[in-house]
């Protein structure tokens, strides 16, 4: 029996989500000069193939196999549908009503979600007040952060905004849905190179109807460069890291990476492109920032620590 997932993240976990964050914040970069040239639903296809077609030559370099049985495949395909198939396609379709902006708030309530379903559906994530309080803190970070005139575009486009937050409700069922992996004793590695394999083997009929992509002109370097980026970075090593986290730290911890999703693509912004920043960004961080520590929980576990301590123990001393 493995040992319960972590309540509070290691310093290694951590480097790991926030690595993650880059990862993904990354895409959109990438996407961004993709999408110049090619239909979303092929530009999804092409992500998830090339990362299951590197991942797949990378596994037999290790020494590693995708386990063969039925119940495996099963459990691949679920989580391709919930992680990739459906969400994707949800924010794809969204965001071509709605401001990329409302969508990134729409979709910082993915941990909302984690934190109740994991509540109710897990024994060891239970949902405790610090958590619930992080996460509110988190969300209204991200909502200052991406800044409010996003929001005046808020109940309009409805069924829009309906399919991004389908989209965040799915990527919380995906998290809880992955944990059977670890049970299962299916490495990381392994996980991801099944669940993408599984996802562009689902997404390859919708794009075959939709996109069409054998009448589309032939992409330049520059999107095939960003096509090889989201699917190598943002993609192939970004899910070896999903699942190692998923693995250790738990669904809920895990999908605290919508918060900082934003976070890293307005920095990489700044430092590669240029961008200021500006004074609702630094509030909105700094937010975010206050939401992960009350999560995390090791601040208010120290403030009970030492409030619990006659102070004759600890006068004079540095604690």
């Amino acid at each position: 029996m493995p040992p319960p997932v972590n309540r509070t993240m290691s310093a290694s976990e951590w480097a790991m989500l926030l690595s993650l964050s880059v990862l993904w914040g990354g895409s959109f970069f990438f996407t961004r000069v993709a999408l110049s040239a090619l239909p979303p639903f092929t530009l999804v296809l092409l992500r998830v193939g090339l990362a299951a077609l590197i991942l797949n030559a990378v596994m037999p370099l290790l020494g590693l196999r995708i386990p063969r049985t039925g119940r495996a495949w099963a459990a691949f395909f679920g989580m391709g549908l919930l992680n990739n198939a459906v969400p994707f396609c949800l924010i794809v379709w969204g965001q071509t009503h709605i401001a990329s902006g409302l969508a990134a708030i729409l979709n910082a309530t993915t941990p909302l979600f984690t934190v109740v379903a994991a509540h109710v559906f897990t024994s060891d994530e239970r949902m405790t007040g610090n958590r619930l309080v992080g996460v509110v803190i988190g969300l209204v970070g991200v909502a200052v952060m991406v800044g409010p005139a996003v929001l005046a575009g808020l109940g309009t486009d409805l069924l829009a905004q309906v399919a991004v937050l389908g989209a965040a409700l799915s990527y919380a069922f995906a998290g809880l849905f992955g944990r059977r992996f670890r049970r299962m004793g299916v490495p990381p590695l392994a996980t991801a190179t099944g669940q993408v394999t599984a996802s562009a083997f689902m997404l390859l009929p919708l794009v075959l109807v939709a996109d069409r992509p054998w009448t589309l002109p032939l992409p330049g370097a520059s999107v095939w460069g960003a096509v090889v980026g989201i699917a190598v970075l943002s993609t192939a090593l970004a899910y070896v890291l999903y699942f190692r986290i998923l693995a250790t730290a738990g669904a809920t911890n895990l999908l605290l990476v919508t918060f900082l999703i934003p976070v890293s693509a307005i920095l990489l912004g700044a430092l590669v492109l240029g961008e200021r920043l500006a004074p609702q960004h630094l509030i909105g961080m700094a937010l975010i920032g206050c939401g992960l520590a009350a999560i995390d929980g090791r601040v208010w576990a120290f403030s009970q620590q030492r409030r619990r301590i006659p102070p004759e123990m600890y006068q004079g001393r540095d604690i």
